[in-house]
């Protein structure tokens, strides 16, 4: 809402603005750390000049991503599950996915640790994923 309140977009039947649009705005007023807000931009003008794709094929789509300055995997494995609904997309180094794993361990497992273990929840990781993070949020 404040996003669109900034750039001048409100009323019932608002639209999103364009990446174009977004990636000209001025993010300053936003809530945010300034190197968040230039990221959002940065991923918008990718968008609008046609660098990044987002009908592209998954990975393609994921590496492009993260050749993005201030996007890493975790927001890529992100955008993956949720943006483009990749069903395999699994966000191993995530710290509740860790926490989860490691159940009432202090001891987290490390990236790879994850990576290993997901690899029998192919090709359905992002579900596990899914199911991680509410297991936490529930309490365990």
């Amino acid at each position: 809402d404040r996003l669109l309140a900034l750039l001048g977009v409100e009323g019932p039947g608002a639209l999103f603005p364009s990446p174009a649009a977004l990636a000209d705005a001025d993010l300053s007023a936003l809530a945010m750390p300034a190197a968040r807000s230039q990221t959002i931009r940065t991923l918008a003008a990718a968008v609008a000049d046609g660098r990044l794709d987002l009908e592209a094929p998954t990975e393609e789509v994921r590496a492009r991503l993260l050749a993005l300055r201030g996007i890493g995997p975790w927001t890529a494995d992100y955008v993956a599950m949720r943006g483009l609904k990749d069903r395999d997309a699994f966000p191993a180094g995530d710290l509740v996915v860790r926490q989860a794993l490691a159940g009432g361990s202090r001891k987290l497992p490390s990236e790879a640790e994850v990576r290993a273990r997901a690899e029998a929840w192919r090709p359905l990781r992002a579900y596990a994923a899914l199911h991680l993070w509410a297991s936490v949020g529930a309490g365990g």
